[in-house]
């Protein structure tokens, strides 16, 4: 029979290394300053998010705009690799790995602010996540509590059951939801229960509910940047 003698010697698993993009933007005086991180939404990259983000460059701070790790095809085939939308993180529906996902994409973010710290001259560090980027600028926040500050979270939520009740570990931070009330795509009610939650623990955290959709639009910027300056960043 064909096959029959068929013997599987090994089976096993091997890393892939990929090159992911960051850029890191100084505004203002060459002082001590915070760190703003940026993560993109599903499908966006570095270039675009950067031009999207532009308005946010009025406030005096390191920009670090860092690419998600994982390349979507081009069906279009009219699109350099380079140009390509990239994801944060592999979801399938399945609880385990999406943690397992956002903890490796976490860890990825992480050793890149470590790497840049050293050059810096940072008081602070705040993140700003846009839908995918802001189910894991919320992941981060959470699970590093301890290097960061500031967390503004736009059309995603803020997944506060991964503390296990650790309400303690976040009482430092400044927090504040975008949401739009059209938003079709990731509901509003959910993420306004985690900020009613998160107040009612004692942390310093707001929902802004703006008459807008799923898409990035200036609207979410302008009240960014006001949020931003309201918790003590410098505008330019």
């Amino acid at each position: 029979m064909a096959g029959k003698d068929r013997e599987v010697l090994v089976s096993g698993k091997t890393s892939f290394k990929i090159e992911v993009p960051y850029t890191l933007i100084e505004t203002g005086e060459k002082r001590k300053k915070p760190l703003i991180v940026y993560l993109h939404g599903f499908g966006e990259n570095n270039s675009e998010f950067i031009k999207t983000c532009d308005s946010l460059f009025n406030l005096e701070a390191y920009h670090l705009f860092i690419q998600g790790p994982y390349p979507i095809y081009d069906r279009s085939r009219k699109k350099n690799v380079a140009d390509w939308g990239r994801a944060w993180y592999l979801y399938d529906g399945n609880r385990g790995q999406f943690i397992k996902s956002l903890e490796l994409a976490s860890e990825f973010i992480q050793e890149i602010i470590d790497n840049l710290l050293p050059m810096l001259k940072v008081s602070r560090i705040g993140l700003m996540g846009y839908s995918m980027g802001g189910y894991l600028a919320g992941f981060f926040a959470l699970t590093r509590w301890k290097h960061v500050n500031d967390l503004a979270v736009v059309g995603a939520r803020i997944k506060t059951e991964i503390l296990n009740d650790k309400w303690e570990n976040i009482q430092h931070l400044n927090i504040a939801a975008f949401h739009g009330e059209k938003d079709d795509r990731v509901k509003a009610e959910p993420q306004a229960k985690e900020i009613e939650t998160l107040k009612e623990k004692g942390v310093n955290a707001e929902l802004n509910l703006l008459k807008e959709n799923h898409s990035f639009s200036d609207v979410y910027i302008k009240r960014i940047l006001d949020w931003f300056e309201k918790i003590g960043y410098t505008k330019l």
